[in-house]
C-alpha cells in the first residue's frame, strides 16, 4: 500500500531502468554488429520514430486500455524489447527492433507524466521534477548495472536478458496495485481528439527546451563510444559515462521543486 505520490516516483524509476541498461552496451552491440556511427545513429531512429507515432496518436488507445494496464504491460516489454534488440546483426534489424521500444516508450510516457501532474494537483505540492529525478535515478542504476556487467564481461545479450525478470519483478510488486488518480477538477470530459495541435505557447517551450533535449539525446547515446574512441577507455569507463551523465541530472532534479516554487 504505497501512497500515490511514491507510486509515480516508482514508476519514472522502473521506467528508466528498463530503457536505461542499452546504452552503456551501445559501443560494444556497435563492434559486434561490426558498423560505422552514421549507420548505428540512422538505426537508433527507430526508437524515436517509435515514440512520436505513439505520442501523437496513441491517447484515444491509452485511455482505452487503462493507465494500470499499459504500466504493467509495458514497463517489462521495453526490457524485452531492447533485450530483443541487443541481437541485431546490422543496422536495418536494429532500426525494426527498436521501433516498438519506441511505441512503448511513448505510451509510458504519457501515463507517468499525466498521473504526475494529476497527483502534484492532488496533494497540492509539486512532485514533477521530483519525479523526473527518479527517472534520472533508474537510469543511473541501470547504467551502473551495465558497466558492471562490461566489467564482469558479460554479454551485452544476457546482460539485457537478465534485466527483464528484475524489471517485472518491480514492476508487480510497486505497481500491482496501482490505481490511477482522478482528472483534475475543472479538467474537460470531452473524448480526447485523434491529434491535437499544439498552441503557439506549447510551441515556444518546445523551441526553448529542444536544445536541451538534443543535448540528453547526445549523451545517452553516444557517451560511451565517445569515451571508447576519443579516450580509449574500457566498456566500464564507457559505461559510466552514462552512469555520471544521469547521476547528476538526478541531483538536479531532485530539490529542484522547491527551487521552482521559490
Amino acid at each position: 500500500h504505497l501512497p500515490a505520490h511514491v507510486r509515480v516516483f516508482a514508476a519514472f524509476y522502473l521506467y528508466a531502468f528498463a530503457l536505461g541498461g542499452f546504452f552503456p552496451r551501445l559501443a560494444e552491440i556497435q563492434r559486434s554488429m561490426g558498423v560505422a556511427e552514421g549507420a548505428l545513429g540512422f538505426a537508433l531512429i527507430g526508437a524515436a520514430v517509435g515514440t512520436m507515432v505513439s505520442l501523437t496518436f496513441g491517447s484515444r488507445v491509452i485511455e482505452r486500455v487503462g493507465y494500470r494496464r499499459i504500466l504493467i504491460t509495458l514497463l517489462p516489454a521495453v526490457a524485452t524489447f531492447y533485450a530483443i534488440a541487443a541481437w541485431a546483426t546490422g543496422p536495418v534489424m536494429l532500426f525494426c527492433t527498436l521501433l516498438p521500444v519506441g511505441l512503448a516508450i511513448g505510451a509510458i510516457e504519457q501515463v507517468v507524466n499525466i498521473e504526475a501532474d494529476r497527483v502534484e494537483h492532488q496533494i497540492g505540492r509539486r512532485i514533477m521534477n521530483r519525479a523526473h529525478a527518479f527517472w534520472s535515478f533508474g537510469f543511473f542504476s541501470a547504467s551502473l548495472v551495465g558497466a558492471g556487467m562490461s566489467w564482469a564481461h558479460i554479454s551485452p545479450q544476457l546482460h539485457l536478458a537478465l534485466m527483464v525478470p528484475v524489471v517485472l519483478a518491480g514492476t508487480v510488486l510497486t505497481l500491482g496495485g496501482f490505481t490511477p488518480a482522478a482528472q483534475r477538477s475543472g479538467a474537460a470530459q470531452d473524448a480526447a481528439p485523434l491529434f491535437a495541435h499544439p498552441t503557439l505557447a506549447i510551441g515556444l517551450l518546445v523551441a526553448v527546451s529542444l536544445s536541451a533535449m538534443l543535448m540528453e539525446g547526445a549523451g545517452i547515446d553516444w557517451s560511451g563510444i565517445y569515451m571508447r574512441d576519443v579516450f580509449g577507455g574500457s566498456a566500464f569507463v564507457s559505461g559510466m559515462a552514462v552512469a555520471t551523465g544521469a547521476l547528476a541530472q538526478a541531483s538536479m532534479r531532485f530539490f529542484a521543486d522547491k527551487f521552482v516554487e521559490r
